[in-house]
């Protein structure tokens, strides 16, 4: 568990010698033990600052239990406590997940939040794994649904400022978004690199505006670049407009979400399977739905190939730039 982030503590009712034996069975490098008699003797703020630098708790009884996990939540750790007796109901309770076993109390059973069914300790390694996958995945659906539409409103805002007409139609909004879709419908099976993994994180709302701004205006000073672009190079043709910006976001969406799913470099961290055919598909796609017979319907027609090479251009110049500032936003902002 150490190999996770994880601190292993004891907390028993049993003599403090016993503990004392088995806290060094199991390797623990502390093995100093605080005793019940010991912690009656302590003011709750003196416990909250020792907790931590304690690994074996002996001879407490059932409330003491809880006081301990009390404390170490006080002292700013995610806990969890195991445990099958009646005397542990308190504790599985005050703490943040509590885990019992199938053989044991009714009571204690009742107060968990997970019964293993199993007579091993590894479905709490793997259970803590992915958990943690979970969690970076939904991070990075996060990252990339805040950043694009917070990008996405000052380019619409922006464009719908200086235009003579509208940008997008709301049927080519909307199929955009359903689209775009596509990729991040995928992202929870994507893989996870391994430091995601290997250390607890915390849900960190300002980190996630940080993110937001940088890359969304990151995103929306490339969509300027298309709009003038586009503007040069098909002056006075409205639906050619729409269906170049339609292509670049649509494409670019796809791709940045590469390059946020991981603080990696994209090329050195491998997506998973369904997300990378999702990405491939939905830009194939996206290439080709001008050419279709469904284009006129939505209000496009077909880009002059030198249109295509040059929005191309700026994709990967967008993909580009995002990688590297992904690489300073990461050594500047921590999480």
């Amino acid at each position: 568990m150490g190999q996770l982030g994880i601190s292993l503590k004891i907390i028993t009712g049993d003599n403090k010698f016993v503990a004392a034996s088995i806290s060094r069975e199991v390797g623990l490098k502390n093995s100093k033990v605080l005793t019940g008699s010991e912690l009656d003797k302590m003011s709750s703020e003196a416990l909250t600052k020792q907790v931590n630098d304690n690994y074996v708790f002996a001879e407490v009884e059932p409330s003491q239990k809880e006081h301990i996990i009390l404390a170490l939540k006080k002292s700013g750790n995610v806990v969890g406590y195991m445990g099958d007796g009646i005397n542990d109901a308190s504790a599985l309770h005050a703490a943040d997940v509590g885990i019992s076993v199938d053989s044991a109390a009714d009571v204690a059973k009742e107060a968990a939040d997970i019964v293993l069914m199993e007579k091993s300790l590894d479905a709490l390694v793997e259970g803590v794994k992915e958990g943690r996958k979970t969690f970076a995945n939904t991070l990075k659906y996060v990252f990339m649904a805040t950043s694009a539409n917070f990008g996405n409103m000052f380019s619409m805002a922006g464009a719908s400022l200086f235009l003579p007409f509208l940008p997008l139609l709301p049927t080519q909004i909307l199929l955009i978004n359903l689209l775009t879709d596509f990729p991040e419908m995928t992202i929870a099976t994507d893989t996870v690199d391994r430091e995601m993994v290997e250390k607890p994180r915390r849900w960190d709302i300002g980190f996630i505006r940080k993110f937001m701004l940088v890359f969304g205006i990151t995103s929306s000073v490339f969509d300027y670049l298309t709009f003038g672009t586009l503007l040069f190079l098909l002056p006075g043709s409205i639906e050619e407009f729409r269906t170049g910006w339609f292509v670049e976001s649509v494409i670019s969406a796809s791709m940045i979400v590469l390059v946020i799913r991981s603080r990696k470099p994209f090329f050195r961290s491998r997506p998973g399977k369904y997300l990378l055919v999702a990405t491939v598909l939905t830009g194939s796609l996206t290439l080709a739905f001008p050419l279709t017979p469904f284009a006129a319907p939505f209000g496009f027609k077909p880009l002059p190939i030198q249109v295509i090479l040059i929005l191309g251009a700026i994709i990967g110049l967008y993909i580009l730039t995002a990688e590297t500032i992904k690489k300073f936003f990461y050594k500047n902002v921590k999480f």
